[in-house]
């Protein structure tokens, strides 16, 4: 149990204490909840923080299951579980495209964040259900030119773990409940993630990185 999600990614942080000061890492929060998680884990680690965006694609009429995920780059990664195809889930995926362009260009423009590109990326969310959006999203890191991913993660049930690893180079889970039900069931306090807490973790991140670049 957490008991909220900077908690998490504090103790996310010490199963990351290999990669602190790592040259060549960067950790990338899943907007929104994940950004504030991966926050705590860059401080603790002393790296960069960027985001990797991804939006859930549910299904008509039951919006919560989700049948699909789009990456960055607008590429759509389909539920085999779902029922639904490939084609119907990017018929179906106009929402959460248009969700994830406009998010991309509210951190482009009030953000430097830093790029994927021949980096070990740290790829952190508050935690896994499907596991579609971080699916997503690693293989948009991939595609992205990241060399190595590495997904993190405070809770996720361990079949959804067994679908990460065909995914990441690693997979860090600190808990693994077969009980699992959902995220928010194992923090005490998990409340909806705004624009505001989110911009403050990146401003916060990058005031510690100029700070240290600076002395």
């Amino acid at each position: 149990m957490f008991a909220d999600r900077i908690d998490a990614g504090r103790q996310l942080a010490e199963a990351l204490f290999a990669y602190r000061d790592a040259p060549d890492a960067v950790v990338f929060g899943i907007p929104r909840g994940g950004v504030i998680v991966a926050a705590e884990v860059a401080r603790a680690l002393r790296l960069a923080l960027g985001v990797a965006v991804a939006a859930k694609v549910g299904a008509p009429g039951y919006e919560e299951y989700a049948i699909g995920a789009v990456a960055a780059d607008g590429l759509v990664t389909a539920n085999p579980e779902s029922g639904y195809s490939q084609a119907a889930v990017d018929a179906l995926a106009a929402e959460a495209r248009h969700k994830v362009a406009r998010e991309i260009t509210w951190f482009e423009k009030d953000f430097a964040l830093p790029s994927p590109r021949d980096a070990v990326a740290i790829l952190v969310d508050d935690g896994l259900a499907t596991g579609l959006t971080a699916i997503a999203a690693a293989q948009w890191l991939h595609r992205a030119g990241a060399k190595r991913v590495v997904v993190a993660v405070p809770v996720a049930p361990p079949a959804t773990v067994r679908e990460m690893l065909k995914h990441a180079d690693e997979v860090v889970v600190l808990e693994q409940p077969e009980g699992f039900r959902a995220v928010g069931q194992f923090y005490r306090v998990f409340g909806q993630t705004d624009d505001e807490q989110v911009s403050a973790a990146l401003e916060s991140a990058r005031a510690i990185r100029n700070a240290r670049q600076i002395s």
